[in-house]
């Protein structure tokens, strides 16, 4: 739960329609402090949603705060403190990497000077080399996705907008930025909402997760809470014979699951570890690794898609 004095996006029964589709259905959501990642199908809604918060898109009803500004009267206020790395290219050919972060510092505000300075450090930060001194035209999907996430927090923004920032990275390059993303969140307070279509990166590194389904909220809820299962489990996996352990433990009035590669799901109860130990040391079975069950990301959007097109039905 929120409290009233971590609130930074307060949005009441936001409507948006172009023409006859609606786009945004009677959507009520609040977002705090933390890393927020914002899920939903393709045609969901996420990108009218993030528009709607920055003034870009005037909303056809409902009501809401960003970060104390009224999202439909103070457009320019909020994009003044928020930084927005977009899922579409924007650059400007001819211009180099360092020109096109000092581009969108001077857009910002800042001086000629200072905005070529702190190009040059968050250029650094992201991990852009002498590549900066390229022109924008000749860098790959990756190196474009890392100057767009170096042009959105050039300003020292309260609050950052990525939409789908690890699209088109290899794997060591997509965990270095949720690396990057994690830091400003704890170490620089910033507040992240990051809107994408790949699961692990929500489970690596998002506090809350919000779930869009045809223009309306489905799932509004911590991770930590999503993660945990009604029926709290161990996973244990096993050297020697899983199979003698499971039926002993069953005999002991534990539930036990087979599940994948011979792992044995075991229902945490008053009696569990101590009777998995016993067992175990009884048949000469070695126990390698407990890990508490947990819910799966995947499974709760599928369920959630699946409850929208059941309704529609």
């Amino acid at each position: 739960m929120i409290s009233v004095d971590e609130v930074l996006v307060d949005l009441q029964r936001i409507t948006k329609d172009y023409r006859k589709f609606r786009a945004l259905d009677d959507v009520s959501l609040v977002i705090g402090s933390g890393i927020t990642g914002l899920l939903g199908p393709n045609g969901a809604g996420k990108s009218t949603l993030i528009k709607v918060m920055l003034g870009l898109v005037r909303c056809t009803a409902g009501s809401g705060l960003f970060l104390g500004h009224d999202v439909r009267r103070d457009a320019r206020a909020i994009r003044a403190r928020v930084g927005y790395m977009p899922e579409d290219d924007s650059f400007i050919f001819g211009l180099s990497g360092v020109e096109m972060v000092r581009f969108a510092a001077r857009l910002s505000g800042l001086p000629s000077i200072e905005a070529l300075r702190r190009a040059h450090e968050i250029l650094d930060f992201c991990g852009v080399e002498q590549e900066r001194y390229r022109n924008v035209e000749t860098y790959s999907t990756g190196m474009r996705q890392k100057l767009k996430f170096a042009q959105s927090i050039v300003h020292d923004p309260d609050f950052l907008i990525l939409d789908e920032p690890t699209s088109g990275l290899d794997p060591e390059e997509r965990q270095l930025l949720l690396r990057r993303v994690r830091r400003l969140s704890e170490r620089a307070g910033k507040a992240v909402l990051i809107s994408t279509h790949i699961l692990p990166d929500v489970q690596q590194i998002c506090d809350q997760v919000v779930i869009l389904v045809a223009g309306k909220v489905r799932v509004v809820e911590s991770l930590e809470v999503l993660s945990r299962p009604v029926n709290p489990a161990l996973h244990v996996r096993v050297h020697g014979d899983a199979g003698a352990l499971s039926d002993r433990l069953r005999a002991g009035g534990e539930v036990v699951e087979r599940a994948e590669n011979g792992v044995l799901r075991v229902n945490e109860s008053s009696t569990m570890p101590e009777a998995l130990w016993k067992c175990a040391r009884e048949l000469g079975v070695a126990v390698r690794s407990l890990t508490p069950s947990r819910n799966s990301l995947e499974a709760i959007f599928l369920e959630a898609v699946k409850e929208e097109r059941h309704v529609d039905s």
